[in-house]
């Protein structure tokens, strides 16, 4: 099969460098265990790509999607505007000092997770002052 070069996938994908990017990382899908999908022919993981690109066999979008999703760190998850503002109406209560009501799936919630004693500041000083520093030793 004859070479594949830019110019046969610059008309599916328009910008050169944005090309490069999606045939890299489809390469890397590849090397991977990604299946392909043409013949291989012998070619090497970024000709395959390419080829790809060019045979129109995978969608450029679906790559840019794909590309875009592998780069992400941390994914924002879109809440519901009604339980956005039930937290900023429940950080106003904790500031003003006031208890924040349950509801009845919260209050069950609740009773499942592990409770801990909460302590006054008070008594976290007492006990940090009661603490006894370790003996010096030679070799620390």
């Amino acid at each position: 099969m004859a070479r594949v070069t830019v110019e046969d996938c610059i008309d599916k994908v328009e910008n050169r460098f944005e090309l490069v990017l999606l045939a890299g990382h489809r390469a890397r899908q590849i090397s991977q265990g990604m299946p392909i999908t043409i013949d291989r022919d012998n070619d090497k993981n970024p000709v395959v790509a390419l080829r790809e690109i060019a045979d129109e066999t995978l969608s450029p979008a679906d790559l840019k999607e794909n590309l875009i999703h592998s780069l992400q760190k941390h994914v924002e998850v879109d809440e519901p505007e009604e339980a956005r503002a039930l937290l900023t109406s429940d950080i106003a209560i904790m500031e003003a000092g006031g208890e924040i009501p349950l509801t009845e799936g919260a209050a069950k919630e609740e009773s499942d997770t592990i409770a801990f004693d909460q302590m006054s500041e008070e008594d976290l000083l007492a006990g940090i002052e009661s603490l006894v520093a370790p003996e010096k030793n030679e070799d620390f």
